[in-house]
């Protein structure tokens, strides 16, 4: 799977993040200079994310990675995912940042993954789309995690794909669904159309007017398995809101052809171990 890399610009800036005027500690022993080696390690099974990001903060560090695993990699504890060498500098300065990355968006990773199949258990085409509500500041990085987890993003900002909100209702109360259906269809003819509704008479409402996919929020499986059943297949039917893990299953048996979630983004991190040695 090839999936995004962050920009070197991005990754520069995480790296003057922690240090911004060097690596105080290392400058003050002298050690900089010295030869050195570092391992990256699973302490438990994990599911690999943005091990990329993490070689590339090395290397713009001044480190040499001589072997990364891809990002997707299903590892074992104890695996190696990274190696890497160089001056000593090179490798404590880019050390925590490129640990904890890996770390972060690996638990992202791993929760979708667990999701996933989840739902593919019980029905083996159904989409896991994570939404765009990442922490600001950390949408390219989750984004790339969930996909390494086998997701995909649902909506990556409100620029390039339509879904109307009841809230955007509440703004033109004057116009039910196929008034704004329609408007929504002539300005962007080539986009599908997304409604998220609140109850089954929406549900059926919005798909005779026309809406490609009803979004079901925060509907129970029993409840979208009744729209599911009403509406056929004249809309893509999905559910979200507290979809998660352990429901994933239920929501999938009832019949929903796209799981909408956030819940990946605020998992535990994985724990990556790294050893720092003299070469």
């Amino acid at each position: 799977m090839i999936l995004p890399r962050l920009p070197d610009a991005e990754l520069d800036r995480l790296l003057a993040e922690d240090a911004p005027h060097g690596d105080l500690t290392t400058l003050s022993l002298g050690i900089g200079e010295r030869a050195g080696a570092m391992v990256f390690r699973a302490r438990a099974d994990m599911v690999l994310a943005c091990s990329e990001e993490a070689a590339r903060l090395l290397e713009l560090a001044g480190a040499t990675v001589t072997s990364v695993r891809p990002s997707g990699s299903i590892l074992a504890a104890g695996e190696t995912l990274l190696e890497a060498h160089g001056p000593a500098g090179a490798l404590l300065m880019g050390w925590k940042v490129a640990q904890t990355l890996v770390e972060a968006t690996s638990g992202i990773a791993g929760a979708t993954r667990r999701m996933v199949e989840a739902a593919r258990a019980v029905s083996p085409h159904i989409a896991v789309a994570c939404t765009r509500k990442t922490f600001p500041g950390t949408k390219s990085l989750a984004i790339k995690a969930i996909m390494a987890g086998g997701a995909m993003p649902h909506r990556l900002g409100l620029s390039e794909t339509v879904l109307l909100f009841p809230e955007h209702r509440a703004l033109a109360p004057d116009q039910g669904f196929a008034a704004l259906i329609g408007r929504l269809k002539a300005a962007c003819p080539e986009k599908r159309i997304v409604v998220e509704v609140k109850d089954a008479a929406e549900a059926d409402s919005a798909c005779a007017a026309g809406a490609d996919v009803v979004q079901l929020e925060k509907f129970t499986p029993a409840q979208v398995a009744m729209v599911v059943e009403r509406i056929g297949e004249a809309c893509v039917v999905a559910a979200a809101g507290g979809v998660n893990a352990a429901n994933a299953a239920d929501y999938a048996r009832a019949g929903a052809r796209v799981l909408v979630t956030s819940s990946p983004y605020w998992a535990p991190p994985a724990d990556v171990a790294v050893t720092i040695s003299g070469a």
